[in-house]
């Protein structure tokens, strides 16, 4: 059983509590205090960890950082999970690519850093994995995962594309729009499959593994049916050729899966489908556009996340407690990659369904 509470004390900042607490991801002050934060994403957003944990079984919670009033001061959100070959693990958050802690200063997250240890050492937990960065700290780890890429969208969409002119983008935009590929944006539940064909196909061709389809349909229901994403479809003559997901709330716009037929790539209907959620968010207000996380291996997906004018930020992940111990390796990767690229498509899911919820997320990658 979960204490709620560690009780130590912090010289940091004397009104802030001694101890961090775990309250429900729907907490009215915990949604209060996401409201005051700019770089709160639909990470952070409670329908988010209720879509991880009702998909895979596990309990979601918020750990805050109080002051002596009550109020939040900074905070994030958990899972706790059970993994097929490991114990209780606790990670903030799975399949996110970015999930750091919020605070209201420098001094919350210091405060909240050194609390999250001490209550990490109290459950006896041997790491807690937060998908950020926290304050320095001797128990804390900071691991680089890879990159990000971010690009502002402090301005209008014609200024956006006026910055890239003379580049490729420009130029496969034109070509995608010149060959009659058309774009729409969605959230109806009746283009759910048109996306799953398509991600499944590209997943297969990555030789990765799929999401299971229940969390495809749970995240179309509870997440873009709560209007805090939607996809964009390309189409050629009818045929639905590219799509990409992505998640919007708060101005922060985050691109999260992308999925196309190799058939249609000569027509660039990606690029299409990006600057189709680009116009979007300039249009809409939002202030930031963040295309995940890339391996500083995948180079050619570096660079076409670059070409669209976006800041390259090194990725850190903090382990609290134990420091990672190892991960799978390269050659166990593209091992499974070999196996579902030869694989019928079937193989893709079944595996999805046994290392998403099992394996993947207590891994140390």
């Amino acid at each position: 059983m979960l204490s709620t509470s560690v009780e130590v004390c912090s010289p940091l900042d004397t009104e802030l509590t001694p101890a961090v607490d775990a309250c429900r991801v729907d907490d009215p002050q915990w949604l209060n205090f996401l409201g005051s934060q700019p770089d709160a994403t639909v990470f952070h957003h409670p329908s988010w960890s209720t879509l991880l944990a009702d998909t895979y079984g596990h309990r979601a919670f918020v750990l805050v950082q109080r002051r002596s009033d009550g109020d939040i001061v900074a905070g994030l959100p958990v899972l706790q999970m059970r993994g097929l070959f490991q114990g209780g693990c606790f990670r903030a958050l799975p399949f996110t690519d970015h999930c750091p802690p919020l605070a209201r200063s420098a001094a919350s997250l210091r405060a909240f850093t050194d609390n999250l240890a001490r209550w990490r050492a109290a459950q006896g937990l041997g790491r807690l994995v937060v998908h950020g960065e926290l304050a320095s700290a001797p128990s804390v780890h900071p691991i680089s995962r890879g990159v990000r890429h971010v690009l502002p969208l402090d301005r209008s969409s014609d200024q956006v594309l006026e910055s890239l002119k003379g580049g490729p983008v420009p130029r496969a935009i034109r070509k995608a729009q010149r060959q009659g590929v058309r774009t729409s944006i969605s959230r109806s539940i009746a283009d759910l499959p048109t996306f799953y064909r398509l991600h499944l196909q590209t997943r297969r061709r990555l030789g990765a593994p799929i999401q299971p389809k229940r969390f495809i349909e749970a995240l179309w229901h509870e997440v873009l049916g709560a209007g805090l994403g939607f996809v964009v479809i390309a189409a050629y003559l009818g045929q639905p050729v590219a799509a990409g997901l992505f998640l919007a709330w708060n101005r922060n716009l985050i691109y999260k899966f992308g999925a196309s037929d190799t058939r249609y790539w000569e027509l660039r209907p990606n690029n299409l489908v990006m600057w189709t959620a680009i116009d979007w968010a300039c249009r809409h207000g939002y202030r930031v556009l963040d295309f995940g996380l890339t391996s500083y291996h995948n180079q050619g997906l570096r660079d076409f996340k670059k070409r669209w004018g976006s800041l390259e930020i090194p990725l850190e992940y903090s382990y609290v407690g134990d420091p990672p111990t190892g991960s799978r390796s390269r050659a166990t990767q593209r091992a499974l990659a070999r196996v579902i690229k030869a694989s019928p498509p079937i193989v893709c899911r079944l595996m999805g369904e046994v290392l998403y919820r099992h394996v993947w997320p207590t891994s140390a990658s």
